[in-house]
């Protein structure tokens, strides 16, 4: 395969900014997103900026796809200013309420249609850690998929790549075409020049539903997810502060003292003394801790 025939499709995903200060409303079993902010995953953008390289090397074709309400229209754009050669936005509200299960066939089902040569997306979400999606998607497209890539290489019938190993290490793995590639955060993409931009303001954003891609309504979204939605619990706003344990301690002792958030524990005990008793021991205890002084006859 020459590399003029290459098509690279780019998934892009919008994340909640987990930086401060961060609001989370409840409402029952659903979050409120009002006043969350939004943005686009960095590894997704890191991901989009490796595409764009090798589109620059071979000239490929490069896609960039969201699956998501109107509001990801800015995000293609962006994409389309920073050199992306088609944008295409996928929502149906059928979509709604699916679990990775579900979400990995509409994927699976958008690059059947599609044909890319190679998917990129990035290998984790800012505020949810691992996604299962594309990974679930390349299984059902029976295509290879490569996880935690740093870098990127073309070959002549597939890729090179470079991926984060155990400890700090580096593989280097190779996949014949075509595949799906997981790509780490990673050094910051390019900026758009402001001809750029302004020519991305009237960039033509294609856009489809579960019609387009010939599926029907139903078997997708929460119908068609194995996992049921359950309640939830916010984190607390002001979390208890731990101490950190004494790294000369065994490590389960280490782990007890962070679990019982820093406080020693204590055997309990029945004590059946005069109050002058009472007191000397309270004060021996109080001395042992190095909260009192020692107490002289």
């Amino acid at each position: 395969m020459s590399n003029t025939d290459l098509h690279l499709l780019v998934l892009l995903r919008e994340t909640c900014d987990p930086r401060p200060p961060a609001r989370v409303i409840t409402r029952g079993a659903a979050i409120c997103e009002r006043g969350l902010r939004r943005m686009p995953n960095p590894a997704d953008l890191a991901a989009l900026e490796a595409a764009l390289r090798l589109k620059e090397q071979s000239g490929a074709l490069v896609t960039v796809l969201t699956i998501g309400p109107k509001r990801l229209d800015d995000m293609v754009r962006l994409a389309c200013s920073l050199g992306a050669d088609r944008g295409i936005r996928l929502w149906d509200h059928g979509l709604e309420g699916g679990d990775a299960v579900a979400d990995g066939r509409v994927l699976a089902r958008c690059i059947q249609i599609l044909g890319p040569t190679l998917v990129i997306t990035g290998n984790r979400l800012l505020d949810r850690g691992d996604d299962p999606v594309p990974a679930l998607a390349a299984a059902l497209r029976d295509m290879p998929c490569l996880s935690a890539a740093v870098a990127v290489t073309l070959e002549r019938d597939g890729v090179s790549v470079l991926r984060k190993g155990d400890r700090g290490g580096r593989q280097e793995v190779a996949a014949p075409f075509p595949c799906t590639i997981l790509l780490e955060e990673g050094g910051a993409p390019r900026y758009p020049s402001v001809d750029a931009l302004m020519g991305a303001l009237d960039a033509a954003v294609e856009t489809g539903d579960l019609a387009h891609l010939g599926l029907p309504g139903k078997g997708f979204g929460a119908w068609g997810g194995y996992l049921a939605t359950a309640g939830f619990g916010v984190p607390r706003p002001d979390p208890v502060r731990v101490a950190t344990p004494d790294a000369g301690l065994p490590a389960f002792e280490r782990i007890l003292s962070l679990l019982s958030g820093g406080i020693k524990a204590r055997e309990g005990k029945l004590h059946r003394l005069s109050g002058d008793e009472t007191a000397d021991g309270i004060w021996r205890i109080l001395a042992e801790e190095g909260v009192a002084p020692e107490r002289t006859s």
